[in-house]
């Protein structure tokens, strides 16, 4: 919409953001009138009409079965849209027209805002399948009536009430239509379902809903009058109310077709089963970081006893060992604590990886500088987990053999993430620039335990292939690239 209305129209940015409201709203016209809408704006000429928006009913059959965004219309072809933008009242005159041998009723509501017209909203309604309205269908076409006229006085949609219709009661969940005081006229079957669902034990319409809400609401003392005063609809508002049987949620929305406020609508979404996955979920995320928690306190319980024992062994070798081992310990409990902290099972590595290169460069304070470019990214914890114990061990390998005692230097750890979102993958490497590899040497052959550790690591559980090669200038760079998921 915002290419269509930036091309064809002179409407601002104040103006565009009206008819963004506005279509966020319209479903409940749509539903309301069973009729498809089409958004016209006039063209910067004044001309020709573009459409920019379109929305179809979900409580009845479509008059268009192709999609009327981007059409171009010359001014004069649809006299009602002429006489709507012209007039600035809702027009109704006409012959229904005929398309592909189906009766459609056209009318035209003008889209006000602060005094001026800024489009038409064609209703096109499916004649086919007319019959007597029942009362359920009345009250819907009243309601529509009612929000035409609001939107044609520029009083509808609610400044600053913005509606996230994917989590809002929808026509179809449930209606009711109250009157100027508060009172019930219509309640739907699935609207007076939910309140039977709260504790209702007898009809809603003759009473007073927001009294009768705040009375099956749980509450120790006197009656909820924020309560009362929300659910009779004084004011567009969106609120939930829970008792012992269930959840409902509730929208409400002050009518005032001629700027008097003559009743409102209230939408209603029984939602006890959805609130109860949701306290399921969040239950289970308390568990998982819970155990996470636990684990990442186990593994500092084992790295203190392990450093223990460390400083009572008299073999220099044995405790270099252990030391080691505490590392290793070390780098799963990090992303444990990071887990502990997320509400999924996913971590930012960077933050991971900066604690690793610091609590491995402890091994060398003040010889070598150990840094990080670019970045890792979101990781699953099933890859997070084993990265984690390979960056530990890759820099501690650097530390240890390519630099002589007393010897400055520096080793750098680089992330790039590439490929597509179906083959993503991360390449790190982690270079220095200390003495370089040995003469013959070769990683899949040699090495210490801690590179057979990052070779079962990479390939075996990461998937991923790994690499050591003298640097471009000097010192030795480590190349790991593993498969990782797509960031979202």
């Amino acid at each position: 919409m915002n290419d269509l209305v930036r091309q064809h129209t002179a409407l601002g940015d104040t103006d565009l953001e009206w008819l963004h409201l506005l279509v966020s709203e319209w479903q409940l016209l749509s539903d309301l009138s069973f009729a498809d809408l089409v958004l016209w704006v006039p063209t910067r000429d004044g001309t020709r009409y573009v459409s920019v928006a379109q929305m179809r009913p979900n409580t009845g059959p479509t008059s268009y079965q192709d999609d009327m965004v981007g059409h171009l219309v010359p001014r004069g072809r649809r006299p009602l849209l002429d006489a709507a933008l012209d007039e600035g009242r809702i027009v109704r005159e006409g012959d229904p027209e005929w398309r592909e041998e189906v009766p459609v009723r056209v009318e035209s509501i003008p889209v006000r805002r602060e005094g001026r017209v800024l489009g038409v909203i064609a209703r096109n309604t499916n004649l086919l399948t007319v019959r007597t309205p029942s009362r359920l269908e009345l009250t819907y076409l009243q309601s529509a009536s009612d929000l035409a006229q609001m939107i044609a006085a520029g009083a509808f949609p609610f400044q600053g009430q913005q509606v996230d219709m994917d989590a809002s009661p929808r026509v179809g969940d449930g209606l009711i239509r109250l009157d100027a005081d508060g009172v019930v006229q219509y309640a739907s079957p699935n609207g007076l379902s939910a309140y039977h669902r709260l504790g209702l034990a007898s009809d809603l319409v003759g009473h007073h809903l927001g009294r009768t809400t705040a009375e099956l609401a749980p509450s120790r003392g006197p009656v909820d009058e924020a309560l009362v005063k929300l659910a009779s609809g004084y004011a567009p508002r969106e609120f939930e109310v829970e008792c012992a049987g269930g959840v409902i949620q509730l929208r409400a929305i002050p009518l005032k077709p001629k700027g008097v406020r003559i009743g409102s609508l209230v939408l209603l979404r029984d939602v006890t089963e959805l609130r109860r996955r949701e306290r399921e979920l969040i239950t289970k995320d308390a568990t998982i970081r819970e155990i996470h928690h636990r684990v990442k306190n186990n593994l500092q319980t084992v790295a203190a006893l392990l450093r223990l024992q460390a400083r009572r062994m008299e073999s220099a070798q044995g405790r270099e060992a252990l030391n080691e081992a505490v590392r290793r310990v070390g780098s799963i409990a990090i992303v444990h604590e990071t887990l502990s902290q997320n509400l999924d099972e996913r971590v930012e590595f960077d933050e991971i990886a900066d604690r690793v290169i610091a609590m491995v460069a402890e091994i060398s304070p003040g010889r070598v500088t150990c840094r990080r470019t670019g970045r890792f990214g979101i990781l699953d914890a099933e890859v997070a987990t084993p990265l984690a114990m390979v960056l530990t061990e890759v820099l501690q390998n650097a530390l240890e053999h390519a630099f002589t005692v007393g010897q400055t230097g520096t080793v750098e750890v680089s992330a790039v993430r590439g490929g597509s979102s179906a083959e993503a993958r991360l390449l790190i490497t982690v270079q220095d620039d200390g003495c370089g590899l040995p003469e013959g040497f070769d990683p899949r052959r040699t090495g210490n335990l801690g590179l057979q550790i990052v070779r079962t690591l990479v390939e075996g559980e990461l998937s991923g292939s790994f690499d050591m090669v003298p640097a471009p200038e000097r010192g030795t760079q480590v190349v790991l690239d593993i498969p990782v998921r797509a960031e979202k």
